[in-house]
């Protein structure tokens, strides 16, 4: 089969930054599916692992990326119950596996759903990893329930609310709670794409101190930092609430952060990976499934929509390398899918 990934850690721009390879189609055991890819959603978690997972070496055989994806069942391990063959499907994947840059791949059914039926391969390819995600920071990290009340009178800041996460955060804070949503964006473009997602408030995370306040609220109950970096975090400490809560996928913390400025506030602080179910084998594993399930049916009922910007047709190192070089540059607005 043919599959794209990597052999080394290269820049995007160098010829052999990904190449397109042929490999062993694989066969499904125990609770694996064999999925025939139809189309795939880029994530920044791909260009990041390109870039960090292979340092001064070159590896005997490629790392295939990838970890979004719509496909067919095309078989199943001897342990599936809940798929068969022909079942249409979508998922993030687990980080720990060959990824969905291939015509074939193995995915574990507990973390996988059946596709939305209401729309297309492209905007259903590019919802898993992020609403996995965002669904986890609210409902698992957060401990909010979705459901009418919840979250009245009380207020959410997104931080980097035009981003993947930020996109399906802001509309199933804004579906399944009562909570005020406030989503961070700088340029117009942004800001547009955050009210339409459904926020209540967009504010520029260039002045976000002073912004927020100009709103008439001085603290915020929930902050989650959709943001890579720690840029936000003083101001972060200062808008919180007492005994608020803050979520972040930010990959760490900077040195000069003070943890102990926590403290004094009693703040929460939570990380969310949403490849720790699959990469520990978690005994609620299979709540992704459930998720995905859910998400599926918050699509089809049009409660949510598809965060998909962009497509990119013909599964070839090029679109690829295009797709990386744009979220790279840190200034894309919702999701890219490439259909092969």
């Amino acid at each position: 089969m043919k599959a794209i990934g990597i052999k080394t850690s290269l820049p995007i721009s160098e010829e052999n930054s990904l190449i397109q390879f042929e490999t062993e189609q694989p066969v499904p055991k125990g609770h694996d599916l064999l999925i025939k890819i139809k189309v795939v959603g880029i994530n920044p978690v791909d260009y990041k692992v390109r870039q960090n997972s292979v340092q001064n070496q070159e590896l005997d055989s490629p790392k295939i990326l990838g970890w979004d994806a719509v496909g067919i069942v095309e078989a199943v391990g001897d342990k599936v119950t809940l798929f068969k063959t022909g079942d249409e499907v979508f998922y993030a994947g687990d980080i720990t596996r060959p990824g969905s840059n291939a015509e074939y791949q193995l995915v574990d059914e507990r973390i996988v759903g059946k596709k939305p039926n209401t729309i297309s391969d492209a905007e259903a390819a590019v919802m898993p990893l992020t609403s996995l995600t965002a669904w986890e920071v609210l409902f698992d990290r957060l401990k909010l329930t979705p459901g009418e009340g919840e979250g009245e009178g009380k207020t959410i800041l997104i931080i980097s609310g035009a981003g993947g996460v930020g996109s399906i955060a802001t509309q199933l804070a804004k579906k399944l709670t009562n909570l005020t949503v406030i989503a961070t964006a700088s340029r117009p473009e942004s800001q547009l794409w955050c009210q339409n997602m459904g926020a209540h408030h967009v504010v520029n995370h260039h002045n976000l101190i002073e912004e927020v306040h100009a709103l008439g609220i001085n603290t915020i109950n929930y902050i989650l930092n959709f943001s890579g970096t720690s840029d936000h975090w003083e101001n972060i400490i200062e808008l919180i609430d007492p005994q608020g809560h803050i979520c972040t996928i930010a990959e760490s913390l900077d040195n000069h952060i003070n943890i102990g400025s926590f403290k004094s506030k009693s703040i929460t602080l939570s990380y969310e990976l949403m490849y720790t179910r699959s990469m520990y084998q978690t005994e609620d594993m299979i709540e992704q499934h459930h998720i995905l399930n859910k998400i599926a049916a918050l699509l089809d009922n049009n409660k949510i929509k598809s965060t998909l910007n962009s497509t990119l047709d013909g599964f070839t190192t090029e679109n690829f390398k295009e797709a990386h070089q744009k979220l790279e540059s840190g200034k894309t607005i919702g999701k890219i899918a490439i259909t092969f």
